[in-house]
């Protein structure tokens, strides 16, 4: 009699494990969670490699697992089609970085339009940075090329240092054009303040990977670390907004 009845709670209960196991997505979100509760997941679904599931987290970083949430990997991922590898973490990281900076609207950006733009770069920028400020020098021969350039802020010494309080001043000049031009030029910018986005920004760049300044984002959502002469930058930027 024992026998039976343990034969058949466990025939249910089997039944009920089953009716209730996890899929995918929840077992990957309980291992995150698990991990660390305020990782900011995006969206899970499964790669292109069967039997693996891709992580996005805000920013566009890529995470990936298995459908049990057991095995994380944290790496390129590359498919081969005649006979070349195309890096589809890249492609991907790229995607979110673009989605990123499209939500940032103009007007809490310093801009320098084009006459007539092909193009255009998001250049996460320090006033204090000698590479900046070359770049900065150049951005008449980007306009030129076609290229519009969109500044945001990124103080890489924190948000209680001088060039935080200097991209301040500038973002909250009346003529944000002008002030920027005399922060690289390093010549005195008035000091102002306002409601400003810097700290967001600053705060943006440290989720889409930024750790130097110049930083610039294409339009395709690349990441390019570092300074780069204008023609050469040009270049690589009117490639990626086609």
């Amino acid at each position: 009699m024992f026998s039976k009845r343990f034969a058949l709670a466990l025939a249910m209960g089997l039944v009920s494990s089953v009716s209730v196991a996890a899929t995918p997505d929840e077992a990957i979100r309980k291992t995150l969670n698990a991990l660390d509760p305020n990782l900011p997941v995006q969206a899970i679904a499964e790669s292109p490699m069967k039997g693996v599931y891709q992580i996005e987290l805000s920013g566009g970083r890529q995470l990936y697992t298995s459908a049990d949430g057991q095995f994380l990997l944290q790496g390129y991922m590359y498919q081969v089609k005649d006979g070349k590898a195309v890096n589809l973490t890249e492609a991907a990281e790229s995607r979110g970085v673009a989605k990123e900076i499209a939500a940032i609207p103009a007007s809490e950006m310093v801009v320098f339009p084009a006459k007539e733009t092909k193009t255009h770069i998001t250049v996460f920028t320090d006033t204090d940075c000698g590479y900046c400020q070359k770049l900065h020098s150049e951005v008449p021969e980007l306009n030129r090329l076609g290229v519009e350039v969109r500044y945001v802020a990124f103080p890489r010494q924190g948000l209680q240092s001088d060039a935080a309080k200097e991209l301040v001043s500038v973002w909250c000049a009346k003529d944000r054009q002008q002030a920027m031009n005399l922060a690289k030029t390093r010549q005195p910018v008035p000091e102002a303040t306002c409601d400003n986005p810097v700290a967001k920004q600053y705060e943006l760049g440290q989720l889409v990977g930024v750790s130097g300044t110049p930083a610039i984002v294409l339009a395709n959502g690349r990441l390019i670390p570092g300074y780069q002469p204008a023609p050469q930058l040009a270049k690589v930027a009117i490639e990626a907004g086609k």
